[in-house]
């Protein structure tokens, strides 16, 4: 079937079965089980109403559990099994662990995300909160903040392949098409550089390229909660003698905290699950691995689905943390 006919069918029995689940399993619970006549009309009437919401909720339930919780599990339960000739299996405890904890690479890869996450967040929410204040003062300030936000719609492969070409190096010899070697070789540089291949700068060359992609959504956000302080607040502080860097940092930045928060935290979890970026512009190489690439790299390249699944747990560990203070301030918020 053409892809353009499988994707229009696609659409269309999704719609209809979620459109019958919905209609018969209601025509079930009010005709069938809790029918509102006879003596037990109000008690029926209740139970079906308790019942309704979970009715609901039961596909994304059904959904979550088969796409989030059973992986996570089924993961658990391969890293701490080994693999045998046969596809059969053997339960060998924390021995993958060991063997994940005792790689240097996985060490590399870990200190080089704690790097991604000191300076990714910070400079994303960082810039966003500026552009979103800047932005907020000037008559184009929705062309600038569009233009900013466009590198959201590019997928991180996509943006990877374009940060690529700007650290392209060709030889001495030929034309530059990497702009990064030509504005070197303009200021006074004596031979391009392979940039993506110098340690430590080549991971701030990588981390770059997640900000320009996430200081959009930060941007975003962020100035959003900026619109939504109150004026009167801002002409009294104006009124008392403050200047514009008092009014932003002694009276807009405490208002707009929690939001502040919430943009780091997510893009925490991005950063500790970053791979594409890494994949597509180094696989790791030049000492830039990362624990997501490097799970990718022990599942599918080493064959060593228990040391890959005990690399996920791992992220996992460090992700759930970050979830649940950013459930614990949502709720917070809604209070």
């Amino acid at each position: 079937m053409h892809p353009a006919f499988l994707g229009l069918f696609t659409i269309l029995v999704g719609v209809s079965v979620c459109v019958g689940y919905y209609y018969f399993s209601n025509q079930l619970l009010d005709k069938v089980l809790f029918p509102a006549k006879g003596p037990n009309a109000g008690r029926n009437i209740n139970r079906r109403e308790m019942i309704r919401p979970w009715l609901f909720l039961m596909p994304a339930i059904f959904a979550l559990g088969l796409y989030l919780a059973y992986p996570v599990v089924k993961t658990l339960l391969l890293s701490l099994s080994e693999r045998l000739p046969g596809g059969a299996s053997q339960f060998v405890g924390f021995d993958n662990y060991t063997k994940l904890f005792a790689d240097e690479k996985f060490w590399e890869a870990l200190q080089n995300n704690m790097l991604w996450l000191l300076v990714v967040p910070a400079a994303c929410t960082a810039f966003g909160l500026l552009i979103a204040q800047l932005t907020d003062r000037i008559s184009w300030g929705s062309i600038a903040k569009s233009l900013i936000f466009m590198p959201m719609a590019i997928s991180f492969v996509g943006a990877a392949v374009i940060w690529k070409l700007v650290y392209d190096a060709r030889p001495i010899d030929q034309d530059q098409i990497g702009v990064l070697n030509a504005l070197y070789l303009l200021f006074g540089g004596q031979e391009p550089q392979t940039w993506l291949t110098i340690p430590l700068a080549n991971s701030f060359f990588l981390m770059l390229v997640l900000i320009w992609i996430q200081t959009g959504f930060a941007m975003v956000i962020l100035s959003a909660a900026l619109r939504g302080i109150p004026e009167e607040t801002i002409e009294a502080a104006i009124v008392d003698g403050a200047n514009p860097f008092q009014v932003f940092f002694k009276i807009k930045m405490p208002q707009i905290a929690g939001t502040i928060v919430v943009v780091w935290t997510t893009i925490t979890i991005v950063v500790l699950k970053v791979f594409d970026i890494v994949f597509a512009m180094t696989n790791g190489q030049w000492q830039t691995q990362v624990l997501a690439n490097y799970m990718y790299f022990q599942l599918f390249t080493a064959g060593d689905w228990g040391v890959g699944s005990a690399s996920a747990m791992i992220i996992m560990l460090l992700v759930t943390p970050i979830l649940v203070w950013n459930v614990y301030n949502a709720r917070k918020e809604m209070r």
